[in-house]
């Protein structure tokens, strides 16, 4: 889009889905959801309010698995008993005319002990995040990071399952699939770590179960998006030709629509 590109104009995506507009609503948090993750009324009336002119909307954060709410009030898309609740904030936002987008994830070694029940968080590493009082996660085994990556493809189909018009992966803000990437906090000596293409490994696998459940599951419109945080403040850490790396790789798994997210060292919730 240049600055002669009307903004109301439509935007037919490579894999076929029209935009109506180039408007696009970020998925940001409210920290409105119950306990377990479940979708309250005024939160689908939230998203129906904001629907209509805007021609897309990005559902806040959904976390995949029990261990990834990265702060109180996210909500789930752990469980097939969160499809109605979910479906009910799809259905809003596609009535008034708008795509409806669900922005999924895994907080990672961000995820605070209290909110997974005393638990250790997860990482790729057993690293402390950089921040005062940070839990030192435990590290995924092998077998793990196969179960997490299926985890998400489950996500997926429940995104479908639920009438979403597509979905974002969230591999920004210092969450799982960002810490798999990062050298900082990616310090593993397998197939998942070490260089650059190992470590790109997991968000590339991640993009790839994706795809393939939309294809199984979803017309070929169905919309994959992917959120990056292009740099970090860490040494070492993603650097922009890292990112550039990572989004080329993207693009051939199937990711049609890509997102930045810049993460400065004062953001809170994302």
């Amino acid at each position: 889009m240049n600055s002669k590109t009307p903004i109301l104009k439509p935007l037919t995506l490579p894999n076929g889905a029209v935009l109506k507009n180039r408007l696009i609503m970020a998925p940001m948090t409210t920290c409105t959801g119950f306990y377990d993750g479940s979708v309250p009324s005024d939160l689908v009336e939230y998203y129906r309010e904001r629907a209509g002119t805007i021609g897309t909307v990005i559902v806040e954060c959904c976390f995949i698995d029990p261990k990834g709410p990265a702060f109180p009030g996210a909500l789930a898309i752990d469980s097939d008993n969160k499809i109605p609740g979910l479906a009910r904030i799809a259905s809003a936002i596609k009535s008034r005319g708008s795509k409806a987008i669900l922005q999924i994830y895994h907080g990672g070694r961000m995820v605070e002990p209290e909110l997974i029940g005393g638990k250790k968080p997860v990482a790729p590493s057993a690293i402390a995040a950089p921040r005062e009082g940070a839990t030192t996660p435990e590290a995924l085994t092998a077998e793990e990071v196969d179960v997490m990556i299926t985890k998400f493809g489950d996500a997926v189909n429940r995104a479908i399952k639920a009438g979403f018009d597509g979905v974002e992966i969230h591999g920004a803000n210092t969450y799982l699939i960002q810490q798999f990437y990062s050298p900082n906090s990616n310090q593993r000596d397998d197939k998942w770590g070490g260089s650059r293409d190992n470590r790109a490994r997991f968000p590339l696998e991640v993009l790839e179960i994706t795809h393939k459940m939309a294809s199984r599951f979803a017309d070929a419109s169905f919309i994959i998006g992917y959120r990056f945080s292009p740099e970090e403040i860490e040494v070492p850490g993603i650097r922009f030709d890292d990112t550039m790396y990572l989004l080329e790789k993207a693009g051939g798994k199937g990711a049609w629509i890509t997102f930045t997210s810049p993460w400065a060292i004062s953001s809170a919730l994302r």
